[in-house]
Protein backbone atom coordinates (compact mmCIF):
# COMPACT_ATOMS: atom_id res chain seq x y z
CA UNK A 1 0.00 0.00 0.00
CA UNK A 2 1.08 3.55 -0.66
CA UNK A 3 0.96 6.12 2.10
CA UNK A 4 -0.37 9.56 1.24
CA UNK A 5 0.09 11.21 4.64
CA UNK A 6 1.54 10.43 8.02
CA UNK A 7 -1.25 11.39 10.39
CA UNK A 8 -0.70 9.35 13.54
CA UNK A 9 -2.17 11.10 16.59
CA UNK A 10 -1.71 13.26 14.59
CA UNK A 11 -4.28 15.34 12.94
CA UNK A 12 -3.87 19.08 13.20
CA UNK A 13 -5.95 19.89 16.24
CA UNK A 14 -8.60 22.59 15.84
CA UNK A 15 -7.37 25.81 17.39
CA UNK A 16 -9.40 27.38 20.18
CA UNK A 17 -9.15 31.14 20.25
CA UNK A 18 -6.22 33.51 20.41
CA UNK A 19 -3.05 33.18 22.44
CA UNK A 20 -4.54 35.50 25.05
CA UNK A 21 -7.36 33.02 25.60
CA UNK A 22 -5.00 30.23 26.61
CA UNK A 23 -3.17 29.71 29.86
CA UNK A 24 0.58 30.24 29.73
CA UNK A 25 2.40 27.31 28.15
CA UNK A 26 4.25 25.06 30.54
CA UNK A 27 8.05 24.78 30.35
CA UNK A 28 9.65 21.90 28.51
CA UNK A 29 8.16 18.65 29.67
CA UNK A 30 9.51 16.67 32.55
CA UNK A 31 12.09 14.36 30.97
CA UNK A 32 11.69 11.73 33.67
CA UNK A 33 7.91 11.67 33.27
CA UNK A 34 8.21 11.39 29.48
CA UNK A 35 10.50 8.39 29.91
CA UNK A 36 8.02 6.74 32.28
CA UNK A 37 5.19 7.35 29.82
CA UNK A 38 7.27 5.95 26.96
CA UNK A 39 7.97 2.76 28.90
CA UNK A 40 4.30 2.37 29.79
CA UNK A 41 3.24 2.88 26.17
CA UNK A 42 5.83 0.34 24.99
CA UNK A 43 4.45 -2.24 27.42
CA UNK A 44 0.87 -1.41 26.52
CA UNK A 45 1.51 -1.74 22.79
CA UNK A 46 3.25 -5.08 23.29
CA UNK A 47 0.24 -6.25 25.30
CA UNK A 48 -2.11 -5.28 22.48
CA UNK A 49 0.06 -7.06 19.93
CA UNK A 50 -0.05 -10.22 22.02
CA UNK A 51 -3.86 -10.16 22.17
CA UNK A 52 -4.67 -9.85 18.47
CA UNK A 53 -6.43 -12.76 16.79
CA UNK A 54 -3.87 -13.78 14.13
CA UNK A 55 -6.56 -15.22 11.88
CA UNK A 56 -9.05 -12.33 11.75
CA UNK A 57 -6.75 -9.45 12.68
CA UNK A 58 -9.32 -8.34 15.25
CA UNK A 59 -9.04 -7.53 18.91
CA UNK A 60 -11.61 -8.75 21.42
CA UNK A 61 -15.15 -9.14 20.04
CA UNK A 62 -15.21 -9.44 16.23
CA UNK A 63 -18.78 -8.12 16.24
CA UNK A 64 -17.49 -4.84 17.68
CA UNK A 65 -14.95 -3.40 15.22
CA UNK A 66 -14.66 -0.39 17.54
CA UNK A 67 -12.38 -2.41 19.82
CA UNK A 68 -10.04 -3.15 16.92
CA UNK A 69 -10.23 0.47 15.77
CA UNK A 70 -9.26 1.77 19.20
CA UNK A 71 -6.36 -0.70 19.44
CA UNK A 72 -5.13 0.35 15.99
CA UNK A 73 -5.45 4.06 16.83
CA UNK A 74 -3.51 3.53 20.06
CA UNK A 75 -0.72 1.74 18.20
CA UNK A 76 -0.61 4.35 15.44
CA UNK A 77 -0.48 7.10 18.08
CA UNK A 78 2.64 5.65 19.72
CA UNK A 79 5.19 8.52 19.92
CA UNK A 80 7.84 6.04 18.79
CA UNK A 81 6.26 6.14 15.33
CA UNK A 82 8.00 8.77 13.24
CA UNK A 83 5.63 8.50 10.30
CA UNK A 84 8.33 7.10 8.05
CA UNK A 85 8.40 3.47 9.12
CA UNK A 86 5.97 0.90 7.71
CA UNK A 87 3.08 -0.03 9.96
CA UNK A 88 3.52 -3.14 12.08
CA UNK A 89 1.99 -6.40 10.91
CA UNK A 90 -0.56 -6.13 13.71
CA UNK A 91 -1.70 -2.69 12.56
CA UNK A 92 -1.91 -3.86 8.95
CA UNK A 93 -4.08 -6.84 9.91
CA UNK A 94 -6.27 -4.64 12.10
CA UNK A 95 -6.82 -2.14 9.29
CA UNK A 96 -7.66 -4.97 6.87
CA UNK A 97 -10.21 -6.29 9.37
CA UNK A 98 -11.93 -2.90 9.52
CA UNK A 99 -12.10 -2.59 5.74
CA UNK A 100 -13.53 -6.10 5.39
CA UNK A 101 -16.31 -5.20 7.83
CA UNK A 102 -17.69 -2.32 5.78
CA UNK A 103 -21.35 -2.92 4.93
CA UNK A 104 -23.34 -1.89 1.86
CA UNK A 105 -24.67 1.17 3.75
CA UNK A 106 -21.10 2.36 4.35
CA UNK A 107 -21.05 1.49 8.02
CA UNK A 108 -18.25 -0.53 9.58
CA UNK A 109 -19.87 -2.73 12.19
CA UNK A 110 -20.78 -6.29 13.10
CA UNK A 111 -24.28 -6.44 14.51
CA UNK A 112 -25.72 -3.13 15.66
CA UNK A 113 -24.11 -0.06 17.26
CA UNK A 114 -23.43 1.25 13.76
CA UNK A 115 -22.47 4.79 14.77
CA UNK A 116 -20.11 3.80 17.58
CA UNK A 117 -18.25 1.21 15.50
CA UNK A 118 -18.15 3.25 12.31
CA UNK A 119 -16.97 6.50 13.91
CA UNK A 120 -14.02 4.86 15.65
CA UNK A 121 -13.18 2.84 12.55
CA UNK A 122 -13.13 6.01 10.44
CA UNK A 123 -10.66 7.53 12.89
CA UNK A 124 -8.32 4.54 12.65
CA UNK A 125 -8.53 4.38 8.85
CA UNK A 126 -7.94 8.13 8.60
CA UNK A 127 -4.78 7.73 10.67
CA UNK A 128 -3.43 5.01 8.37
CA UNK A 129 -2.43 7.44 5.64
CA UNK A 130 -3.33 4.93 2.92
CA UNK A 131 -4.81 6.17 -0.33
CA UNK A 132 -6.70 2.88 -0.68
CA UNK A 133 -8.70 3.77 2.42
CA UNK A 134 -10.11 7.01 1.03
CA UNK A 135 -13.19 5.46 -0.68
CA UNK A 136 -13.85 3.39 2.46
CA UNK A 137 -13.71 6.52 4.60
CA UNK A 138 -15.93 8.50 2.20
CA UNK A 139 -18.56 5.76 2.19
CA UNK A 140 -18.47 5.46 5.99
CA UNK A 141 -18.92 9.24 6.34
CA UNK A 142 -22.25 8.93 4.52
CA UNK A 143 -23.48 6.41 7.07
CA UNK A 144 -22.56 8.74 9.94
CA UNK A 145 -24.21 11.75 8.33
CA UNK A 146 -27.35 9.75 7.61
CA UNK A 147 -27.55 8.81 11.29
CA UNK A 148 -28.28 12.41 12.28
CA UNK A 149 -31.81 12.66 13.66
CA UNK A 150 -34.53 14.82 12.13
CA UNK A 151 -37.79 13.44 13.47
CA UNK A 152 -40.20 15.55 11.44
CA UNK A 153 -37.96 15.55 8.34
CA UNK A 154 -38.49 19.27 7.83
CA UNK A 155 -35.02 20.46 8.73
CA UNK A 156 -36.37 22.14 11.86
CA UNK A 157 -34.91 21.50 15.30
CA UNK A 158 -38.13 21.02 17.25
CA UNK A 159 -37.60 17.61 18.85
CA UNK A 160 -35.19 17.28 21.78
CA UNK A 161 -33.21 14.64 19.90
CA UNK A 162 -33.07 16.44 16.52
CA UNK A 163 -29.56 17.18 15.34
CA UNK A 164 -27.98 14.47 17.45
CA UNK A 165 -26.82 10.97 16.60
CA UNK A 166 -27.48 7.73 18.45
CA UNK A 167 -26.17 4.18 18.25
CA UNK A 168 -28.51 3.38 15.37
CA UNK A 169 -30.85 0.45 14.94
CA UNK A 170 -33.00 -0.33 17.96
CA UNK A 171 -31.18 2.34 20.02
CA UNK A 172 -33.30 5.04 18.49
CA UNK A 173 -32.66 8.33 20.23
CA UNK A 174 -29.62 10.58 20.02
CA UNK A 175 -27.02 10.74 22.78
CA UNK A 176 -23.98 12.89 23.43
CA UNK A 177 -21.43 10.08 23.39
CA UNK A 178 -22.28 8.87 19.88
CA UNK A 179 -22.83 12.42 18.66
CA UNK A 180 -19.39 13.60 19.71
CA UNK A 181 -17.70 10.49 18.31
CA UNK A 182 -19.45 10.97 14.96
CA UNK A 183 -18.59 14.68 14.94
CA UNK A 184 -14.95 13.83 15.66
CA UNK A 185 -14.78 11.28 12.83
CA UNK A 186 -16.47 13.67 10.39
CA UNK A 187 -14.25 16.58 11.40
CA UNK A 188 -10.96 14.74 10.85
CA UNK A 189 -11.97 12.59 7.88
CA UNK A 190 -13.05 15.74 6.04
CA UNK A 191 -9.45 16.94 6.29
CA UNK A 192 -8.15 13.59 5.04
CA UNK A 193 -10.45 13.67 2.00
CA UNK A 194 -9.87 17.34 1.21
CA UNK A 195 -8.67 18.00 -2.35
CA UNK A 196 -9.09 14.37 -3.36
CA UNK A 197 -11.65 12.86 -5.72
CA UNK A 198 -13.59 11.79 -2.64
CA UNK A 199 -13.99 15.30 -1.24
CA UNK A 200 -17.73 15.91 -0.86
CA UNK A 201 -17.53 18.99 1.36
CA UNK A 202 -20.30 21.38 0.45
CA UNK A 203 -22.27 18.62 -1.23
CA UNK A 204 -23.13 16.27 1.61
CA UNK A 205 -22.30 17.05 5.21
CA UNK A 206 -23.64 17.05 8.72
CA UNK A 207 -26.09 19.77 9.71
CA UNK A 208 -23.60 21.25 12.15
CA UNK A 209 -25.97 23.94 13.46
CA UNK A 210 -28.52 21.27 14.38
CA UNK A 211 -25.75 19.20 15.99
CA UNK A 212 -24.71 22.18 18.13
CA UNK A 213 -28.33 22.66 19.19
CA UNK A 214 -28.56 19.04 20.34
CA UNK A 215 -25.25 19.20 22.21
CA UNK A 216 -26.38 22.43 23.88
CA UNK A 217 -29.52 20.69 25.14
CA UNK A 218 -27.27 18.15 26.86
CA UNK A 219 -25.64 20.96 28.84
CA UNK A 220 -27.20 21.99 32.13
CA UNK A 221 -28.23 25.63 31.83
CA UNK A 222 -31.23 27.88 32.39
CA UNK A 223 -31.96 27.75 28.67
CA UNK A 224 -31.99 23.94 28.69
CA UNK A 225 -34.28 23.83 31.71
CA UNK A 226 -36.73 26.17 29.97
CA UNK A 227 -36.77 23.92 26.93
CA UNK A 228 -37.26 20.72 28.96
CA UNK A 229 -40.30 22.02 30.84
CA UNK A 230 -41.58 22.83 34.30
CA UNK A 231 -40.77 19.42 35.79
CA UNK A 232 -37.01 20.02 35.39
CA UNK A 233 -34.93 22.15 37.74
CA UNK A 234 -31.31 23.28 37.77
CA UNK A 235 -28.93 22.90 40.69
CA UNK A 236 -26.07 25.37 40.84
CA UNK A 237 -23.54 22.54 41.13
CA UNK A 238 -24.71 21.03 37.82
CA UNK A 239 -24.66 24.24 35.77
CA UNK A 240 -22.30 24.08 32.80
CA UNK A 241 -21.83 20.32 32.93
CA UNK A 242 -23.35 17.78 30.55
CA UNK A 243 -25.63 14.76 30.65
CA UNK A 244 -25.94 11.79 28.27
CA UNK A 245 -29.03 13.11 26.49
CA UNK A 246 -31.65 15.83 27.10
CA UNK A 247 -33.81 14.76 30.01
CA UNK A 248 -31.43 11.93 30.98
CA UNK A 249 -32.81 9.91 33.87
CA UNK A 250 -29.54 10.04 35.84
CA UNK A 251 -31.22 12.56 38.07
CA UNK A 252 -32.65 13.22 41.48
CA UNK A 253 -35.65 15.02 42.86
CA UNK A 254 -34.88 18.34 44.54
CA UNK A 255 -36.85 21.02 46.32
CA UNK A 256 -36.83 24.30 44.46
CA UNK A 257 -38.98 27.39 44.42
CA UNK A 258 -42.31 26.24 43.04
CA UNK A 259 -42.10 22.73 44.47
CA UNK A 260 -40.24 19.51 43.78
CA UNK A 261 -38.45 19.19 40.44
CA UNK A 262 -36.03 16.79 38.77
CA UNK A 263 -32.42 17.94 38.52
CA UNK A 264 -30.29 16.41 35.76
CA UNK A 265 -26.94 15.44 37.24
CA UNK A 266 -23.87 16.56 35.28
CA UNK A 267 -20.99 14.12 35.06
CA UNK A 268 -17.36 14.17 34.01
CA UNK A 269 -16.96 12.06 30.90
CA UNK A 270 -20.00 13.58 29.18
CA UNK A 271 -18.86 17.08 30.10
CA UNK A 272 -15.54 16.51 28.33
CA UNK A 273 -17.45 14.92 25.42
CA UNK A 274 -19.63 18.04 25.23
CA UNK A 275 -16.58 20.29 25.19
CA UNK A 276 -15.07 18.17 22.39
CA UNK A 277 -18.29 18.36 20.38
CA UNK A 278 -18.22 22.16 20.57
CA UNK A 279 -14.59 22.14 19.42
CA UNK A 280 -15.28 19.87 16.44
CA UNK A 281 -18.14 22.17 15.46
CA UNK A 282 -15.61 25.05 15.27
CA UNK A 283 -17.42 27.01 17.96
CA UNK A 284 -15.75 30.27 18.98
CA UNK A 285 -13.65 29.98 22.15
CA UNK A 286 -15.47 32.96 23.59
CA UNK A 287 -18.87 31.27 23.43
CA UNK A 288 -20.39 31.23 26.96
CA UNK A 289 -21.28 27.54 26.59
CA UNK A 290 -17.59 26.66 26.37
CA UNK A 291 -16.79 28.91 29.31
CA UNK A 292 -19.52 27.28 31.40
CA UNK A 293 -18.26 23.80 30.51
CA UNK A 294 -14.69 24.65 31.50
CA UNK A 295 -15.88 26.20 34.75
CA UNK A 296 -17.80 23.03 35.67
CA UNK A 297 -14.88 20.78 34.74
CA UNK A 298 -12.42 22.78 36.83
CA UNK A 299 -14.80 22.89 39.77
CA UNK A 300 -15.29 19.12 39.65
CA UNK A 301 -11.74 18.03 38.89
CA UNK A 302 -10.78 14.64 40.29
CA UNK A 303 -9.01 11.50 39.11
CA UNK A 304 -10.47 9.23 41.77
CA UNK A 305 -13.76 8.84 39.94
CA UNK A 306 -15.70 9.85 36.87
CA UNK A 307 -17.38 12.84 38.59
CA UNK A 308 -21.03 12.09 39.14
CA UNK A 309 -20.67 8.42 38.14
CA UNK A 310 -18.20 6.98 40.67
CA UNK A 311 -16.02 4.33 38.94
CA UNK A 312 -18.37 3.86 35.99
CA UNK A 313 -16.68 4.80 32.71
CA UNK A 314 -13.51 5.86 34.52
CA UNK A 315 -11.04 5.21 31.68
CA UNK A 316 -13.40 6.68 29.10
CA UNK A 317 -13.31 9.75 31.37
CA UNK A 318 -9.49 9.75 31.44
CA UNK A 319 -9.40 9.47 27.65
CA UNK A 320 -11.89 12.28 26.98
CA UNK A 321 -10.18 14.48 29.57
CA UNK A 322 -6.72 14.09 28.02
CA UNK A 323 -8.07 14.62 24.52
CA UNK A 324 -10.26 17.63 25.30
CA UNK A 325 -7.72 19.53 27.40
CA UNK A 326 -4.93 18.80 24.91
CA UNK A 327 -6.97 20.01 21.95
CA UNK A 328 -8.11 23.07 23.91
CA UNK A 329 -4.43 23.77 24.67
CA UNK A 330 -5.11 24.07 28.39
CA UNK A 331 -1.95 23.42 30.38
CA UNK A 332 -3.24 24.09 33.88
CA UNK A 333 -6.62 23.81 35.53
CA UNK A 334 -7.61 26.10 38.38
CA UNK A 335 -9.76 24.92 41.27
CA UNK A 336 -12.47 27.17 42.77
CA UNK A 337 -9.99 27.83 45.59
CA UNK A 338 -7.47 29.21 43.10
CA UNK A 339 -5.05 26.26 43.10
CA UNK A 340 -3.34 25.54 39.79
CA UNK A 341 -3.37 21.90 38.75
CA UNK A 342 -0.85 20.32 36.40
CA UNK A 343 -3.43 17.93 35.01
CA UNK A 344 -1.01 16.25 32.59
CA UNK A 345 1.35 15.16 35.35
CA UNK A 346 -1.49 14.16 37.68
CA UNK A 347 -3.32 12.14 35.04
CA UNK A 348 -0.16 10.50 33.70
CA UNK A 349 0.91 9.35 37.16
CA UNK A 350 -2.58 8.06 37.91
CA UNK A 351 -2.74 6.02 34.70
CA UNK A 352 0.82 4.74 35.16
CA UNK A 353 -0.03 3.55 38.66
CA UNK A 354 -2.96 1.52 37.31
CA UNK A 355 -0.98 -0.42 34.68
CA UNK A 356 -0.69 -4.16 35.35
CA UNK A 357 2.55 -6.12 35.00
CA UNK A 358 1.51 -7.50 31.61
CA UNK A 359 1.18 -3.95 30.26
CA UNK A 360 -2.62 -3.83 30.30
CA UNK A 361 -5.20 -1.79 32.19
CA UNK A 362 -8.63 -2.71 33.57
CA UNK A 363 -11.33 -0.85 35.48
CA UNK A 364 -11.45 -2.76 38.77
CA UNK A 365 -14.26 -0.60 40.11
CA UNK A 366 -16.95 -1.11 37.48
CA UNK A 367 -17.71 -3.25 34.46
CA UNK A 368 -20.22 -0.80 33.07
CA UNK A 369 -19.77 0.37 29.47
CA UNK A 370 -17.57 -2.68 28.82
CA UNK A 371 -14.70 -1.46 31.02
CA UNK A 372 -14.11 -5.02 32.14
CA UNK A 373 -12.50 -5.60 28.73
CA UNK A 374 -8.72 -5.17 28.87
CA UNK A 375 -8.42 -4.31 25.18
CA UNK A 376 -10.87 -1.44 25.43
CA UNK A 377 -9.49 -0.05 28.69
CA UNK A 378 -5.86 -0.44 27.60
CA UNK A 379 -6.60 1.46 24.38
CA UNK A 380 -8.24 4.27 26.38
CA UNK A 381 -5.22 4.45 28.70
CA UNK A 382 -2.71 4.46 25.83
CA UNK A 383 -4.56 7.15 23.89
CA UNK A 384 -4.71 9.33 27.02
CA UNK A 385 -0.97 8.88 27.67
CA UNK A 386 -0.17 9.70 24.04
CA UNK A 387 -2.07 12.99 24.25
CA UNK A 388 -0.27 13.81 27.49
CA UNK A 389 3.16 12.93 26.07
CA UNK A 390 2.71 15.27 23.13
CA UNK A 391 1.83 18.13 25.45
CA UNK A 392 4.86 17.81 27.71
Amino acid sequence: MKKILSLSLCFAFPAMGSAQDRLQPSPDGDVSLKLEITRAIDKGVEYLKSQQDPETGAWSDTKLPAFTALAVSAMLGDPANDGQKPHSDEVEKGLDFLVKNQKADGGIYGKGLATYNTALSVMALSQSGYKEHLPVIAKARRLLINQQQDYDRKGQVDNLFDGGIGYGGSYAHSDLSNSHLAMEALYYSKKVLADTEFDESGEFDLDWDAAIEFVSLCQNSEKTVERLGDAIGLRKEDEGGFVYYPGDTKSEEIELEGGKKVALRSYGSMSYAGLLAFIYADMDRGDPRIGAALEWLQGNYTLEENPGMDAQGLFYYYHTMAKALSIAQINKLKTPEGKNINWREDLALKILSEQDKDGSWINDGSNRWMEDDRILVSAYALLALEHIYRGL
